[in-house]
């Protein structure tokens, strides 16, 4: 048998893993909803927020789709999701790709990857349906 400190220590141990581990995704919560107001400041279209956190082999817990219907829209909307992740919540993106054409400018936030469309081209690549069982969540437009 062992000792009550060592039984104890353990369970201080689990428990704050379990700590963390709501906390990080408290975190990941947060960051989406900022997102998200940062692509409804600009007038950004049918978001959809693909959960992935429950499919093996996912790169990424969320996936955030939306689109913008012309270039100079789309990367206001990338600027504007820049701009409220840094200014409420201290976040930088460690990448973002595609704002030379901004056809499809795609914003990595670690667990959160943000991708801003055009229509046309959201159409062809369908991200939205590349994994079966994510659970789809569609935002509504603010028009």
């Amino acid at each position: 048998m062992l000792p009550d400190f060592v039984v104890l220590s353990e369970k201080l141990r689990i428990f704050a893993s379990q700590i963390i581990i709501l906390y990080l995704m408290e975190q990941q919560t947060t960051l989406v909803e900022t997102i998200i107001k940062g692509i409804q400041e600009k007038k950004g279209q049918r978001i959809v927020v693909a959960d992935l956190q429950h499919i093996e082999g996912a790169i990424a817990r969320y996936f955030i789709i939306c689109q913008g219907n012309s270039p100079s829209q789309v990367e206001a909307v990338t600027e504007s999701i820049g701009d409220f992740a840094r200014k409420d919540l201290g976040e930088k993106p460690a990448t973002v790709a595609g704002l030379e054409n901004a056809q499809w400018v795609a914003m990595d936030y670690g667990d959160v990857l943000v991708h801003v469309f055009l229509p046309d081209v959201r159409e062809y690549y369908d991200l939205e349906h590349l994994w079966d069982d994510a659970t789809l969540t569609h935002i509504p437009d603010l028009d």
